[in-house]
């Protein structure tokens, strides 16, 4: 009993730091992202709350620490870049959650590339004072920003209504990215709370879809402020518009009069997606004949008569003019029986 309890009171000594990450300790875990990047001249929030064994009191005043790349301060100070209790510390952090209420979400007010590393925290509560050795929290301080994310639905079709949305990593929502693309520019802007508790900013747009818009070139720019200015990345989606057909037309080569028995070829042409499937028909004193389900008809031109053809997808279908076809046989056998 008397080892054990030696042992507990140099734990709980104030200003002892007897829980090293190599000898197991416990006492404290965190709960924030392990790895988050950030950008270069700007902010970054991380989102953190720590959960403690009973010793913690939320009556006590409550300091938060942050160390850099090691936990061993007492053989090396200077791996304490802040301490909430100092005026005056290594980085200008600010730690924005209460303490008390086990909050340590902490803003990083201005960042460089020499941030990158790895974090840890520490809380001393009174004499409970230990690190989150098993939580390390890795930052990347990147100098170029994130390209923004369209988000589009997928299999689209004309005459659907669907949202169209931009969205922006923002390492630090109190200066979030400005959002602007092709599609309106009065598209509501809002920065939401992801579940890992970090945070998106997004703008979103209701559009109708027509076949004007197959080919259409969305392209999102995210211009992120940093000290000094600003930095700027862009994306590009093509949409890809399903339709009926359109500008359904029929023709015949050659034109005009043919000799009788000689070869004609009637073509039907159609701005479709997808690409449409074409019935041929003749019209007859009986109504209309199916002569042929191939885009372009060939045939030996024994009688005259009109023709029409109809294009068809999934979403529709539309019908060309008729386009005659004359035989200049006919014609002479008409002028043999009336002379």
């Amino acid at each position: 009993m008397l080892t054990v309890n030696m042992l507990l009171s140099v734990f709980f000594l104030p200003g002892v730091f007897a829980d090293y990450c190599q000898n197991k300790p416990v006492g404290i875990s965190i709960t924030a992202p392990k790895e988050i990047e950030a950008l270069s001249g700007s902010c970054l929030e991380i989102p953190c709350s720590f959960k403690t064994l009973r010793q913690f009191d939320s009556r006590r005043h409550t300091n938060g620490v942050w160390m850099k790349n090691d936990t061993d301060f007492s053989s090396d100070p200077s791996v304490v870049i802040f301490h909430s209790s100092r005026s005056v510390n290594k980085y200008p952090l600010n730690i924005t959650g209460n303490l008390r209420e086990r909050n340590c979400t902490t803003l990083f007010p201005d960042l460089n590339t020499s941030y990158t590393d790895k974090y840890f925290f520490r809380v001393e509560n009174g004499p409970f004072r230990t690190t989150a050795c098993a939580d390390p929290l890795q930052i990347k301080v990147k100098d170029s920003p994130w390209s923004p994310s369209i988000n589009v639905p997928s299999d689209l079709k004309e005459h659907q209504s669907v949202t169209v949305t931009c969205s922006a990593f923002t390492p630090c929502p109190h200066s979030p990215p400005q959002l602007t693309w092709t599609l309106q520019q009065d598209s509501l802007r809002q920065t939401e709370k992801n579940t890992e508790r970090t945070f998106t900013t997004k703008i979103q747009e209701n559009i109708t879809l027509s076949d004007t818009h197959d080919g259409y070139n969305i392209t999102c720019s995210a211009r992120y402020p940093v000290i000094g200015g600003s930095k700027t990345a862009e994306t590009e989606v093509t949409l890809s518009v399903s339709y009926a057909p359109r500008n359904t037309s029929a023709s015949i080569s050659p034109s005009g009069l043919v000799s009788a028995g000689s070869w004609v070829e009637l073509s039907c042409s159609s701005r479709a997606k997808p690409p449409p499937r074409f019935t041929w028909f003749r019209n007859s004193k009986d109504g209309a004949i199916n002569v042929s389900v191939e885009k372009v008809y060939g045939l030996n031109a024994t009688e005259g008569g009109e023709f029409y053809c109809v294009a068809t997808n999934d979403l529709g279908t539309e019908t060309s003019s008729e386009v005659p076809l004359e035989i200049n046989g006919d014609q002479n056998l008409l002028f043999d029986i009336l002379f």
